[in-house]
């Protein structure tokens, strides 16, 4: 019997030295899995690309280092989110989240540049003032480096007028100019009412201003004030 149990000890040795070493280290790497950041940032950079899908120009993204410390289990599938508040130009922040098999969500910087030709003054401009084409030359830089609502489409620009003075060379933007009035306050205009199987033309006087595409109110020769939809050419048009 001790002959016995001393072979059956010599051959389970080898098993146990040659055997268990895999499997604990098979283990090991299941339980000590960790997340690629290279991968993270693949997945962020992938996500403002086609969140970028409609900007003017050329898109240039940087991705920020995602810190090494961090040491995050790894993911099946990270999604990318835009964090709350975030622009789509200039800095910004991502989030990127797991759900399995571990949940995590880390926020990555970025910045995101578009290069652009916009408008600036040709010449300088006095508050109140009407643009022509020949007052607006083209310039080209990173539209994330400039104000919010910089004009890019001339057509945006031509035939509005200037709420402050601008300086030549200053960038033109939504928020300082206004469309020209297309109906100003005395001004007489021509009403015109349609319906169903009719149409009236009146002349009437504008109560206020309006641009085009806006309500303004006129009177008219009987005493009737009549709300309607300003147009080009000092035309109000009242449906029914």
């Amino acid at each position: 019997m001790k002959i016995l149990c001393r072979a059956v000890v010599v051959l389970l040795t080898p098993l146990l030295v040659g055997g268990l070493p895999g499997a604990v280290t098979q283990v090991h790497a299941q339980t000590t899995a960790r997340q690629d950041p290279a991968v993270l940032r693949a997945g962020v950079e992938q996500f403002l690309q086609r969140q970028a899908i409609g900007l003017p120009g050329e898109v240039k993204i940087d991705v920020g280092q995602i810190e090494p410390r961090l040491n995050l289990p790894a993911c099946l599938q990270p999604e990318p989110f835009l964090a709350h508040g975030s622009r789509m130009m200039g800095k910004t922040s991502v989030g990127v989240r797991c759900t399995a098999p571990s949940a995590w969500t880390i926020y990555v910087t970025a910045n995101v540049h578009v290069f652009a030709d916009y408008l600036v003054a040709a010449v300088p401009l006095a508050q109140g003032q009407s643009i022509s084409s020949n007052d607006v030359a083209r310039m080209r830089g990173d539209l994330s480096t400039l104000p919010a609502g910089v004009i890019t489409d001339a057509a945006m620009a031509v035939g509005r007028t200037t709420m402050s003075s601008l300086q030549l060379g200053a960038p033109l933007r939504q928020d300082t100019l206004r469309a020209q009035a297309a109906v100003q306050m005395g001004q007489t205009i021509r009403l015109l009412s349609a319906g169903a199987g009719f149409r009236v033309s009146t002349e009437a006087r504008a109560l206020g201003n309006g641009t085009e595409g806006q309500t303004v109110q006129a009177r008219t020769p009987a005493g009737l004030v009549i709300s309607g939809i300003a147009k080009a050419g000092g035309i109000v048009e009242v449906a029914y």
